[in-house]
């Protein structure tokens, strides 16, 4: 008797689901091959630069990691948002102005913190396929602070530098070199979002620029370190960080009698941090004492609203980049009376600063605004000498 194989797959129907079976698996690994492939493939900006890869592969400052959003958790923040209310302890004198510097809860700045967190959420999401086929980059401690100076700038500044391809920052305020040092530089380094080769990590705390302790320790992390300091003028600066306060505390005292010690004799308050934060040619003496002129910017608050792609260009060429930020980034708002950015990091929408940014200043008294001048004078010349750049304040 003459024995023949069985067959299972001998009639029509089988063969055909057995070739379509094949036919879905090879299907399934040419797409999971294409999507590892194309992404670590670099795409073209609108400004013409390769940043596709980039901002695929390096997630966004203080983004959550895959597992904790998968488990809905919220990993807390270690540090402040927005540009803060500090100021050095020894600056503080006397009941009122300690009630001037509570760090009380505010719901301005509780906006401003919640857009901040809504911006780096924007940022590009890097897939679990891209960061396994090109990696996401490492974590660094910054190779640039922008150190000053409080009410100058300083968040219109960075929010128009995250723009940059090349450029990595922490939307909030670590105080790192102020409040946290003790924290060690580990800790310093873990908030920072992580970057690629030839990319730049940033940040920005303005208190730095008035803490007595703060260049030599920023000398210690590295004496390689470049700064930027966003200036305006003294007494325009003053009005605005009192125009801050009294949004919180519509009780406090009047500008006027917090400016003098005596009215009568006209003798200035020193001892008040509004005042004490503007006398810009103190605080970088004791700068200068660590680092070389060369490594430091001066950024002028007036013309970062008048011009902002003119300064982000001195500093653009200051961090050795390529002048990638330019006037069709931004437009001017009327409302605001600031500039704002046509498309913000991560995303296609404009984008302008919180509702406590551009506040409408008190009306004060011209003759105490006069007298702030004349108290300012011979420190803004000075100024003037130290940096070579008259910015036109007087």
């Amino acid at each position: 008797m003459e024995y023949r194989p069985v067959c299972l797959c001998c009639s029509p129907v089988k063969k055909k689901l057995v070739l379509l079976s094949i036919m879905f698996l090879l299907w399934v690994y040419m797409l999971y091959s294409c999507v590892g492939y194309c992404s670590t493939m670099p795409t073209l900006a609108a400004d013409g630069g390769p940043r596709g890869a980039r901002e695929a592969a390096v997630p966004a400052a203080g983004r959550t990691d895959l597992v904790s959003r998968l488990l809905g958790h919220q990993v807390p923040q270690p540090w402040e948002d927005v540009e803060s209310d500090y100021e050095e302890p020894s600056l503080r004198t006397g009941v009122s102005r300690d009630l001037l510097n509570e760090e009380d809860r505010d719901p301005e700045r509780d906006r401003d913190r919640a857009e901040d967190w809504d911006q780096q959420q924007r940022a590009p999401e890097p897939s679990a396929m891209s960061s396994f086929s090109n990696g996401s980059g490492s974590k660094k401690l910054p190779q640039a602070l922008i150190i000053g100076v409080k009410k100058g700038g300083t968040r219109a500044l960075l929010e128009f530098l995250r723009v940059h391809p090349d450029i990595r920052a922490v939307g909030a305020e670590p105080h790192f070199f102020d409040r946290n040092y003790d924290n060690g530089l580990e800790w310093y380094r873990e908030l920072m979002p992580k970057t690629l080769e030839g990319q730049i990590t940033m940040e920005k705390t303005p208190s730095y620029f008035v803490t007595r302790e703060a260049p030599a320790r920023i000398s210690a992390m590295s004496r390689d370190t470049k700064l930027i300091v966003v200036v305006r003028d003294p007494v325009t600066r003053a009005i605005s960080d009192y125009t801050q306060t009294l949004s919180k505390k519509p009780d406090i005292p009047s500008f006027e009698s917090l400016t003098f010690k005596n009215r009568t004799t006209g003798l200035i308050d020193t001892s008040w941090s509004a005042v004490q934060i503007g006398i810009y040619a103190k605080h970088l003496d004791n700068w200068l004492q660590y680092f070389p002129m060369g490594q430091i910017l001066f950024v002028s608050g007036e013309r970062l609203i008048s011009d902002p792609a003119g300064e982000l260009g001195r500093v653009q060429d200051f961090l050795g980049l390529k002048r990638i930020i330019t006037d069709k980034h931004f437009y001017f708002n009327q409302t605001k009376g600031f500039p704002c950015l046509k498309k913000a990091e991560g995303s296609s929408k404009p984008h302008c600063l919180g509702k406590t940014k551009g506040r409408t200043h008190p009306n004060i008294d011209p003759e105490v605004v006069q007298r702030l001048r004349d108290f300012y004078r011979p420190f803004n010349m000075k100024f003037y000498q130290m940096t070579g750049h008259n910015f036109g304040w007087d």
